[in-house]
């Protein structure tokens, strides 16, 4: 029999402090906007969509945080737009035991991958009832998304260090 590690008092202290739970998701803000009109259902439908994915996150009470994700589809054909949808999907989380680095993570990456599927819903919802056909937004990485804004805070912070020593 292989021996097993069992966790110390001290993880196991730790992993039982730290709590993370959905207390409510809602729609902050919606936009629908067809410029176009009826001359939109007249075109070939060749679209060209430009998706802006934005978030943001605030503490509320105690080891509670709205985060909004915040979600601008544009689809034009050629040059002209047909429609714009913003949407700002956001949730109430409750988190405790979760400290700095941890608790960016958790707000920028879990809490954005659980809003996402609600937003992409409520945009195709609007987007069909506007009459055109739903865009089925594809999946985004929230892991990868934050792990490049790391690097790129990091490399700010590394050529703001540059500018004080010269």
């Amino acid at each position: 029999m292989a021996d097993e590690q069992q966790p110390t008092a001290n993880e196991t202290e730790g992993q039982a402090g730290q709590q993370f739970a959905l207390q409510r998701i809602y729609i902050k803000d919606l936009s629908f906007e067809a410029p176009m009109g009826v001359e939109a259902f007249s075109q070939q439908w060749k679209p060209q969509v430009n998706q802006e994915i934005n978030a943001k996150n605030a503490k509320v009470g105690d080891d509670a945080y709205e985060v909004v994700l915040s979600l601008t589809v544009t689809v034009k054909l050629e040059d002209k737009v047909v429609f714009l949808i913003e949407l700002q999907q956001a949730g109430v989380f409750f988190v405790k035991g979760l400290e700095n680095e941890q608790l960016a993570q958790v707000l920028s990456t879990t809490c954005l991958q659980i809003l996402f599927p609600y937003a992409r819903e409520t945009i195709d919802n609007v987007i069909v009832k506007g009459s055109f056909p739903a865009l089925m937004l594809p999946p985004v990485n929230f892991d990868a998304l934050y792990l490049q804004w790391l690097q790129q805070a990091k490399e700010k912070a590394g050529e703001a260090d540059n500018k004080t020593v010269n």
